[in-house]
């Protein structure tokens, strides 16, 4: 795996894609008001300093489930022939109840073997604990060790870059993440493109996005309240809501940029990382 990352680093990129859910499209990384960012837009930044000119589309939609990806958004994305491609989704597979989180885990390895075949660069990333953030947490740990299993063991088939969340210390840290404590705050977002660039060998990256800033992480009981009550008020009663009536979060919603365009003329670009 290294070695095929070396030699793309060093050839660059000129077409990415980015396919996923609510991570990948930037939730809580901005707003819908002015726009939000996330890890894929930044990684894109990142990459257009190593190489001008890159062309980026970005075809994620919060709500979306493995099934949306595996029917509608990589269809799309192969069709631009990218080179390099991130593919974070699964998470709404979790915590979905049901008997179909089976198949969703079948149909991921579907769109592994896809990407796979497809011979562009590819960088997936496993879950997070959320267990150690949220109480309610610990009702899905089992489906986070499963999914989590399934791509790592995709990574190693393929020669994936792997992001490695789980087991990252950084991501105990509670200001990594939004108030919901399940989407990444803006400097998670910032961490997670920076743990991207690393799983490329992209020139300049390391593993400190990964390493404890030194903050307390160990939340009051109170704390941890607060945010099981954000959670439910925030995630869990639309999602009853709109399950319901079926519907997604994601319904309506078109793709921030759905066909590819020069990173130099997003406007994203101007507010990279440092």
């Amino acid at each position: 795996m290294a070695l095929k990352l070396e030699f793309m680093s060093d050839i660059g990129f000129s077409r990415y894609v980015a396919i996923g859910d609510s991570q990948t499209e930037g939730l809580w990384d901005g707003d819908d008001t002015v726009g939000v960012i996330g890890f894929a837009d930044r990684l894109a930044a990142i990459l257009d300093t190593r190489y001008p000119g890159v062309q980026y589309a970005n075809l994620a939609i919060r709500g979306k489930r493995v099934i949306d990806v595996l029917q509608d958004q990589l269809p799309r994305a192969l069709a631009m022939q990218p080179d390099l491609v991130t593919v974070c989704v699964g998470m709404n597979d979790v915590t979905r109840p049901g008997r179909t989180f089976a198949k969703a885990m079948a149909d991921l390895d579907d769109v592994y073997q896809q990407l796979a075949d497809s011979g562009a660069t590819v960088v997936t990333t496993t879950f997070p604990d959320v267990a150690k953030m949220l109480p309610v947490g610990r009702l899905i740990s089992a489906r986070i060790q499963q999914v989590n299993a399934v791509i790592r063991a995709a990574a190693d088939r393929h020669g994936f870059g792997l992001v490695d969340l789980y087991n990252a210390e950084s991501m105990n840290e509670t200001s990594n993440w939004s108030h919901d404590r399940m989407h990444a705050s803006t400097r998670g977002h910032r961490l997670f493109a920076d743990a991207a660039a690393e799983a490329l060998n992209l020139p300049g990256s390391n593993h400190d996005w990964a390493q404890p800033s030194g903050e307390a992480i160990q939340d009051s009981f109170w704390q941890r309240m607060y945010a099981q009550a954000q959670w439910t008020r925030g995630l869990l009663i639309p999602w009853i809501w709109r399950h319901a009536r079926g519907r997604s979060s994601g319904d309506g919603r078109d793709p921030k940029y759905a066909v590819l365009h020069p990173v130099s003329d997003l406007p994203f670009r101007a507010q990279q990382t440092a």
